[in-house]
């Protein structure tokens, strides 16, 4: 996942705001919570809604027939997730588990379909949003290919704390494993702690009660060879 600039902020005066329009969709919606830790769907289930983020954070999961699980993301706010049923897919490709509390709101099918054919704006903002992540997903493959575990994992936690998004970055991550950031760097968790030590003790990352604070100094780890 590599460090990126993202849309997610609150918009300014005058310009569309997505959480503002997604309430007035109607029929077909819901606010829910979710506690730490809480699944919000699971791997097979039938793909009938569109998920946002208006709180927290989301772990989005697969696990292979072998019992394999792979990372496939971790959203923030303003996130839009399991969108797979708008293309035809009948069900769920992955799992989706808060990492922590979280506030979704959940959009069935039919109404975000009626809601991206009948407001220009909110459609361009959700082809806007898919354009980039797609994006994203293909720098993450060359990054995969080219780069350094090291620099994969420096990239992914400067991502994660949305480090070069528009808005005052989220130094601190929640409670995320070395094991996750391993599945998403590429490379094994021995690698992961290896190089996390080196980054603590070269002051780029620190160790607290609520979970790691990332400085900006990590940005030196990709800015040079």
């Amino acid at each position: 996942m590599p460090y990126r600039s993202r849309h997610n902020v609150s918009p300014k005066k005058g310009e569309f705001d997505p959480r503002k329009f997604l309430v007035t969709v109607g029929a077909g919606k819901q606010v829910l919570s979710f506690a730490k830790k809480q699944t919000i769907f699971t791997q097979g289930d039938a793909a009938d809604a569109v998920f946002y983020i208006q709180e927290g954070r989301t772990r989005l999961r697969v696990v292979s027939k072998s019992g394999k699980e792979a990372t496939l993301g971790i959203l923030n706010t303003g996130d839009f997730f399991g969108e797979g049923g708008l293309a035809g897919q009948p069900l769920r490709m992955g799992s989706a588990t808060a990492m922590t509390p979280c506030k979704l709101l959940r959009i069935d099918n039919k109404s975000m379909m009626r809601a991206l054919h009948n407001q220009n704006e909110f459609s361009d903002l959700f082809v806007n949003y898919l354009l980039a992540r797609n994006i994203r997903y293909e720098e993450a493959l060359v990054d995969q290919h080219f780069n350094s575990s090291e620099r994969r994992l420096a990239r992914l936690l400067l991502s994660l704390a949305r480090f070069g998004n528009e808005g005052a970055p989220q130094t601190v991550l929640p409670e995320i494993s070395q094991e996750t950031l391993a599945e998403m760097v590429g490379t094994t968790r021995g690698r992961v702690n290896f190089f996390m030590i080196r980054f603590r003790e070269l002051g780029f990352v620190e160790y607290g009660e609520n979970g790691i604070q990332v400085h900006s100094s990590l940005l030196n780890v990709i800015l040079h060879d």
